[in-house]
C-alpha cells in the first residue's frame, strides 16, 4: 500500500489541476465550437505569473493569482476576436490559427524568460510537509487538492444554477433560440473563451509549483487537457471531472509504479474513447 498511497493522493492534486484547465478547454469547444490549441499557453501564463511574482509571501502569491488569471481571460477574449474572420471554416481553421499563436508566444515566452524550467516560491506555511498516514507529504499539494475541488464545484454551481449558466447550455443547444432573447451568441461565446482562459491561468498560477513553468510547460498541459476532454467527451463538465482523475491516477500511480506501461495506458484509453464514440457505444458530448 505504500507503494500507492501517497502516488494516489497525488494523482488526485494531478487529476484535479487538469480538470480546472480542461473545464476550460472543453466549454471552448462545447459552447464556442472553438479547438482552440493555445490553451496551454494561457496555462503559461499564471505559471510564470507565479514563478516572477510570488516571492513565499501570502500577497504576493494571491497577487500572482489575480495577474496570471487576468493576462489568460484577456488572451481568451482576444482569441474570440481574433476567430471572427474564420466563422464558418471549420475546426481546421481555427486549430491552424491558434497553433500559430500558440507558437508565437511560446517563443517570446521563452525569449523573455529563458530555456530552463522555473522555481517558484510558495508561503511558507503551505512548503511544510504534512503526516499522512503515517508518511511526510507537500503540504501545498493538500491545499491545491481543496482549491481545485472548491474551484470544480464553484464551477459546476456557475454551469448549473446560475443566469449566465442557462444561457451557456442554451447557446449549446439552439443559437438562434439566444439570439431571438435579445443575448449575442457571439457575446456569450467571447464571454467563454475569456473564462475559459482564466481557468487555464488560475490552474497556471496555482499549479506552478506542480507543472512548473518552462519551454514545455504549455505542450504538456494542452496534451493531457485534448486527453481528458477526449475521454470525458466533448462539452461535459462532469465527464472532464472523471476523466481529469483518471488521467491524474495514471500520471502518477501508473508512472511510480508501471512506467514502461502507464504512457500507452493514457493514449491507449482515449483511443479506445474514439472507437467507442465512433460507434455510438459512448455519448458524445457537446453538452456544458
Amino acid at each position: 500500500m505504500d507503494a500507492y498511497l501517497i502516488p494516489a493522493v497525488d494523482g488526485v492534486a494531478y487529476g484535479l489541476l487538469l480538470f480546472v484547465v480542461a473545464a476550460g478547454l472543453t466549454l471552448a469547444f462545447g459552447v464556442g465550437d472553438v479547438l482552440n490549441l493555445a490553451h496551454g499557453t494561457l496555462f503559461a501564463f499564471g505559471a510564470y505569473a507565479a514563478a516572477e511574482i510570488s516571492d513565499g509571501s501570502w500577497g504576493s502569491l494571491a497577487l500572482a493569482v489575480l495577474v496570471g488569471t487576468a493576462a489568460a481571460g484577456l488572451g481568451g477574449a482576444l482569441l474570440s476576436v481574433l476567430l471572427v474572420p474564420l466563422a464558418g471554416r471549420g475546426h481546421l481553421a481555427q486549430a491552424l490559427l491558434t497553433f500559430g499563436v500558440a507558437l508565437v508566444i511560446g517563443d517570446r515566452l521563452t525569449a523573455l524568460f529563458g530555456k530552463d524550467d522555473l522555481p517558484v516560491t510558495v508561503p511558507q506555511t503551505l512548503d511544510r510537509p504534512v503526516d499522512l498516514a503515517g508518511h511526510s507529504y507537500p503540504g501545498y499539494r493538500l491545499a491545491l487538492i481543496i482549491v481545485a475541488a472548491l474551484i470544480a464545484a464553484a464551477l459546476g454551481l456557475v454551469v448549473t444554477r446560475t443566469r449566465a449558466g442557462h444561457f451557456v447550455r442554451a447557446t449549446v443547444d439552439d443559437r438562434d433560440m439566444v439570439a431571438m432573447l435579445g443575448v449575442s451568441p457571439f457575446t456569450v461565446r467571447t464571454s467563454v473563451l475569456a473564462g475559459a482562459g482564466a481557468l487555464a491561468g488560475l490552474a497556471g498560477a496555482l499549479g506552478a509549483p506542480v507543472i512548473g513553468p518552462g519551454p514545455r510547460t504549455a505542450d504538456l498541459v494542452l496534451m493531457l487537457s485534448l486527453v481528458v476532454v477526449v475521454l470525458g467527451g466533448m462539452g461535459s463538465i462532469a465527464g472532464a471531472l472523471v476523466a481529469a482523475l483518471a488521467v491524474g491516477e495514471i500520471q502518477t500511480v501508473g508512472v511510480a509504479n508501471f512506467p514502461t506501461i502507464a504512457p500507452f495506458a493514457l493514449f491507449g484509453a482515449m483511443a479506445l474513447a474514439l472507437a467507442a464514440r465512433a460507434r455510438g457505444l459512448l455519448p458524445s458530448g457537446r453538452a456544458a
